[in-house]
């Protein structure tokens, strides 16, 4: 028995060291293409250079580099993308019960470390007790690294016995005391840590991952969700409002806690308030004349309203609302509700339709196009190289004087970063998409290792470029330029679709002058009154309920614009550090915590700051008149937004695009291989 024991072991040793082995060639493997990808982009920057070298004039060159590069120099402006988990219910349920056994001591000692973080003290109670339950308890060992330096984590800890060194290229940073929080970056993203925690004791900490957290909140926003929607569908004054109505209506009402024996209203004041109640009992009171004593009327629960008089004209309060015991209310004020109600007479096919006045007749003639295959397009010179391949600057060799834009990427490190969902979803959205205001997508191919996006070649620059040229920009460019992102964010909305990533880096000129957004793997089709949950964006334009994992719709898009128009009139961003956390926080705590450099006007900052409204319902754009909102703002007042749709408008700034040089040595793309890619879902 001994020697087949002994036999079993030796076959177990020898499995695990072939797993370990094929680890070590995994790894090798990917190093290897990590290096191949190097010396090809290595190669890209040396053939820009001497594309550049040979352009008669420097302007042409920078500005066809800048326009094509897919990704921001510099990693704070990198974007990011994290998906929910999981969607499905049973997920869902088993997730968001999940508990972990633990004392009320060491309860508390979660909840005051949650509570005093300055990105989770942002959730609520219920969600914070959520959390506290599904954390899970774990040891570490002295010396032992919690968190390494350079590593990516998908964890959160709270430390409740011993003591951890946070360490940052071998400099000590802090000491981590019992119940200090530490690793909340990670619950958002799969962010890379800074520094390294390592323990100086024997201690015990509580730990909750990335997925636990992120469907945690996913479930109690959905859940909340259909609250609200089921509570003011059962009203009878509204069961006749259409659903996406009722969504809009359950975004714009706010939840008011009241403890008991507090006056929810008191009789004689003047309201414009409507409640309905979530959770508890309210007592309803009146004060006769002549009388001292307060007659109890009735008693209201879960489900029933009162204050439905205040939502159509001012309403002076005829009885006494006291609660019972902690209670819950959703609220809507008059203006709110009377906004959405007459949103209902608002014939919403006129933004369908400014959207439609931005479709222009193509410069190029899409015909030779359709019959074209990867080899007819000769490469002139590499523009950029991005986070997953490069871009070239191509024409068809039996027409040289039309210039494309040709995106390569690699399906390996698109694989490798899990992102195959997000580029498909960018071709399926820009193919369908014909806007004067949004580069567009022509045709697409592929081979066994690569995509490729045919697209606009906008040599204009970008407007990251141009803003390290200047250092900002005046009223009148800044004004055009955020024309065209409205122009092109009104198509998309009208599509339904969020564009989610409005920076400057993804504004491009054109060689007449005007803006137009870039393809982004932000983008996605979003059903109308439907949310999505989808952690996506770049640090410092992101809208807070994403940070906060709410649920978001077009409304983040207004959010961004606001900055937008910040950084260009100013230079810089409202909400900026090498803190990543710390840009997090600012963005949270809102745009009315800055101060507006000079440079920024009271119309502009007027502008922005409704832009940036921390309530998604209140955002300029998001209300029953969507960008028409935008477009009567005062800032605006005298623009020509029928010019601009026209293209009559004269930009301030015309970017001197010249002809690329004649190349001697013709370039082409392999033709093994090759079709177009017409079947999105066979990557």
């Amino acid at each position: 028995m001994g020697t087949l024991r002994d036999l079993q072991f030796a076959l177990q040793l020898k499995i695990e060291e072939l797993r370990q082995r094929d680890t070590l060639i995994d790894e090798l493997e990917l190093e290897l293409d990590t290096k191949d990808e190097l010396i090809r982009r290595l190669q890209e920057e040396l053939d820009r250079y001497r594309a550049t070298v040979s352009l008669p004039g420097t302007s042409a060159a920078g500005a066809a580099c800048a326009a094509q590069s897919e990704s921001s120099q510099r990693s704070s402006r990198k974007t990011v993308i994290c998906e929910p988990f999981s969607v499905d219910p049973v997920t869902l349920t088993l997730v968001s019960h999940r508990n972990c056994d633990k004392s009320q001591e060491s309860q508390r000692l979660i909840q005051a470390a949650l509570v005093k973080n300055d990105l989770l003290k942002n959730l609520d109670e219920g969600e914070i007790s959520a959390i506290t339950a599904c954390m899970c308890c774990t040891a570490i060992n002295q010396g032992c690294y919690v968190i390494q330096e350079g590593a990516t984590g998908a964890q959160a800890y709270v430390l409740e016995e011993g003591r951890l060194e946070m360490t940052k290229d071998g400099i000590k940073l802090l000491t981590i005391e019992p119940g200090d929080m530490f690793g909340e970056l990670a619950l958002l993203y799969n962010c890379t840590h800074i520094y390294s925690v390592s323990a100086q004791t024997d201690s015990k900490l509580w730990v909750i991952d990335r997925q636990s957290y992120q469907t945690i909140l996913m479930q109690r926003g959905l859940n909340r969700l259909s609250h609200s929607v089921e509570l003011l569908s059962s009203l009878p004054f509204l069961q006749s409002l259409p659903e996406d109505v009722i969504m809009k209506m359950s975004d714009l009402m706010e939840e008011a806690h009241y403890k008991d024996g507090d006056y929810i209203i008191r009789q004689g004041a003047t309201g414009d308030t409507f409640y309905i109640i979530s959770k508890g009992q309210v007592t309803v009171t009146e004060k006769r004349p002549g009388h001292e004593e307060h007659t109890v009327l009735s008693k209201l629960s879960e489900g029933q309203w009162f204050g439905e008089k205040a939502l159509w004209c001012e309403d002076i309060r005829t009885v006494n609302v006291i609660a019972a015991e902690d209670v819950t209310c959703l609220v809507i004020d008059r203006d709110a509700f009377k906004d959405v109600i007459d949103g209902l007479t608002f014939d919403s096919s006129q933004e369908g339709q400014q959207s439609e006045e931005s479709e222009v007749k193509p410069d190029v003639d899409p015909a030779p196009l359709s019959s074209s295959t990867l080899s007819d397009f000769q490469i002139i010179c590499t523009l950029g190289v991005g986070e997953f391949g490069h871009v070239d600057l191509v024409q068809l060799k039996s027409n040289v004087t039309s210039l494309f834009a040709m995106r390569v990427l690699s399906k390996k490190m698109i694989l490798n970063d899990a992102q195959q969902e997000h580029v498909l979803n960018e071709g399926r959205v820009l193919m369908e998409t014909r806007c004067s205001f949004i580069v567009r997508l022509y045709k697409t191919f592929r081979d066994p290792e690569r995509l490729y996006f045919l697209t606009e070649a906008c040599l204009g620059g970008d407007l990251s470029s141009l803003l390290t040229e200047k250092g900002c920009l005046d009223e009148c460019s800044t004004r055009l330029y955020t024309a065209c992102v409205v122009g092109a964010l009104t198509f998309l909305h009208s599509r339904d679709v969020i564009y989610r990533d409005v920076k400057p880096e993804n504004v491009i000129l054109d060689e007449h002058g005007y803006a137009k957004l870039t393809g982004s793997r932000c983008l996605k089709k979003v059903e109308m009154g439907k949310k999505t949950w989808t952690f996506c964006g770049t640090l410092g334009y992101m809208a807070p309920e994403i940070i906060l994992n709410k649920g978001h719709s077009t409304s983040a898009d207004f959010w961004s614009l606001g900055v937008f128009v910040f950084e260009l009139l100013s230079g810089g961003l409202p909400f900026s550090s090498s803190d990543p956390m710390k840009i997090l926080t600012a963005t949270i705590r809102g745009i009315d915590q800055i101060d507006f450099p000079k440079t920024i006007s009271k119309s502009a900052s007027s502008l922005i700051k409704k832009l940036c409204r921390s309530n998604p319902s209140e955002r300029l754009g998001s209300r029953r008149n969507g960008a028409k909102d935008i477009q009567k703002h005062k800032w605006f007042e005298g623009f020509n937004w029928d010019g601009l749709c026209k293209r009559t408008l004269t930009p301030p700034a015309v970017p001197q695009v010249r002809n690329p040089p004649e190349n001697n040595t013709c370039r082409f793309y392999t033709e093994d291989s090759v079709e177009p890619c017409a079947n999105w879902e066979d990557f």
